[in-house]
């Protein structure tokens, strides 16, 4: 199993793009899944500087509906005629919105989805034989407070407190998918009915919103309950809250950006 990280906020190589925003390329034995397309085009930018042919990918999985993940889908489908698109109905008719620093929306414009090409998960269950998709992950564990900037808007305008119905995970051979865990780590870990060896995505700890104690009360749960797991995050993972975490994961917790590919 291979991972390519496409597009992301921050990078090492820099021939390659960033923004705010997510998408990962994950190559199986059996297939290959666009993790999230970002905000733009820039995975697809970055993919050609990669020399990776994005025509070929057999699946694209869409984790929630804020555009960070799904604003480059519609450049997606016109260079793929083929791939099915994962993604929650209530992503879809869902509208978003940030209050953070200032309201503006973060809802996808999303493109017309051909319907035998759109597998709408209302629940978790298996896509093929080796992808599984964890739907209305049960939040019985603490959610990231950056999730209290979030908000959908319902038929009369009112804006409520996203409940992240719409967030989606995938897992297969041993790899877990957070997107950008806004269900929290730990709720999407104790959703999935699999043994998890490697978990890649967003986490949402946004700098200066849990504390540092939280943060290492965290950090100590993850590796006492999770052993064997071995953790990759950015984008929206603060720096400072990185450094905190990884203060008590060690090499259990890594940092990944534009360019990273992984062999496992």
């Amino acid at each position: 199993m291979k991972w390519t990280v496409l597009c992301d906020n921050r990078t090492s190589d820099p021939g390659l793009a960033t923004e705010h925003g997510l998408s990962v390329l994950l190559e199986t034995d059996r297939h290959r899944v666009l993790l999230d397309t970002g905000a733009s085009d820039v995975f697809l930018r970055n993919a050609r500087q990669l020399g990776i042919d994005l025509g070929t990918v057999d699946y694209v999985f869409i984790s929630h509906g804020h555009n960070d993940h799904a604003g480059g889908l519609r450049a997606f489908l016109e260079i793929n005629g083929g791939a099915k698109v994962i993604v929650s109905p209530e992503a879809l008719r869902g509208r978003f919105y940030s209050k953070r620093l200032s309201l503006h929306s973060i809802t996808t414009a999303w493109p017309e989805i051909p319907s035998q090409r759109l597998l709408a998960m209302e629940q978790s269950g298996m896509i093929a034989d080796d992808l599984f998709v964890m739907a209305r992950i049960p939040q019985v564990h603490p959610v990231p407070k950056g999730n209290c900037h979030l908000f959908v808007q319902d038929g009369e305008g009112q804006y409520m407190a996203d409940d992240f119905r719409h967030e989606l995970a995938l897992y297969t051979g041993g790899l877990l998918f957070t997107g950008c865990a806004h269900s929290g780590l730990e709720n999407i870990l104790a959703a999935c009915p699999y043994p998890v060896k490697t978990v890649v995505g967003g986490f949402h700890l946004l700098d200066n919103q849990e504390t540092g104690e939280e943060l290492r009360a965290l950090a100590n749960r993850l590796v006492e309950r999770y052993p064997g797991v071995t953790f990759y995050t950015s984008h929206c993972t603060g720096d400072e809250t990185f450094q905190t975490l990884h203060d008590s994961m060690g090499d259990r917790l890594h940092a990944f950006s534009c360019g990273k590919i992984m062999n496992i």
